[in-house]
């Protein structure tokens, strides 16, 4: 199995924690060039110095840029494929607070669509071309299992992720005949910061404490555990690599099953 990723150049967005950092860590250890994109610039130039670098060629770096800021994240990614293309794009960025659809303010669903759908959009516009001319491209976006079956208590999440999937889809179609690929990555519960968040809001809602909260979630899960960040970022790896040149499209939850739709 061909996972070989040497001289292929990776952006992984969101990557000063959790999944996004995970899969910067799994890709450079097959052979990436890896650029960190996230807010803090002091903790992605420590983090992009520990990077693996199998490879004596390899070359790492960063990126610091807010989502919310499209027009400021697109002249920086922008500026970076002017110097060295693109060929495997991870789009990752934290999940809108949770909360119920009625009663948010139409703000919070703005602020959640630029931050992911628009952001995802121009940063994959960006990289695009380059992908292109050097004959590669993985696109993976990093969205959730709530494209399958909405959460509770995550209603503009849902909304957002959906608008996502749906966009990725017909990008998937669209740069097929050009040999790139575009697929959804569904994490489910994982030990991250923002299991962290939900947990906290949930404790908040219903008075009930974080033990209580924390084993019913457990309980939804046939394997009986959260995934670790370093799961869901193998999945993201294998997409990424030339292993997975056929595999376009697709919305692939890991999430120790506890999606029950196909």
């Amino acid at each position: 199995m061909d996972l070989n990723l040497t001289g292929r150049h990776a952006l992984v967005r969101g990557a000063s924690q959790g999944i996004g950092l995970a899969t910067a860590r799994a890709l450079a250890t097959l052979g990436a060039d890896v650029t960190m994109v996230a807010r803090r610039g002091q903790l992605l130039l420590e983090l992009s110095a520990e990077l693996p670098r199998p490879q004596t060629t390899q070359s790492h770096g960063w990126l610091a840029a807010d989502s919310e800021d499209i027009d400021a994240l697109q002249a920086q990614v922008q500026a970076l494929v002017a110097g060295k293309p693109v060929h495997i794009l991870v789009n990752n960025s934290g999940g809108p607070p949770p909360g119920s659809v009625h009663g948010t303010d139409v703000v919070a669903f703005e602020v959640a669509l630029r931050q992911h759908l628009l952001a995802n959009h121009v940063v994959t516009e960006a990289v695009i071309p380059g992908m292109e001319s050097d004959s590669y491209g993985r696109i993976v976006n990093v969205i959730s299992t709530s494209v399958k079956e909405p959460i509770q208590g995550l209603g503009v999440s849902n909304t957002t992720r959906w608008a996502v999937a749906s966009w990725a889809k017909t990008l998937a179609t669209e740069l097929a005949p050009r040999g790139i690929t575009v697929n959804n990555v569904l994490p489910g519960s994982t030990q991250t910061p923002r299991i962290d968040q939900i947990i906290e809001t949930t404790m908040q809602r219903s008075g009930r404490s974080r033990a209580d909260v924390y084993s019913d979630m457990v309980e939804e899960i046939p394997m009986g555990r959260f995934a670790r960040p370093e799961e869901t970022a193998a999945a993201i790896a294998f997409l990424c690599s030339p292993a997975a040149a056929y595999i376009t499209g697709v919305n692939l939850p890991v999430d120790g099953g506890r999606t029950r739709s196909l």
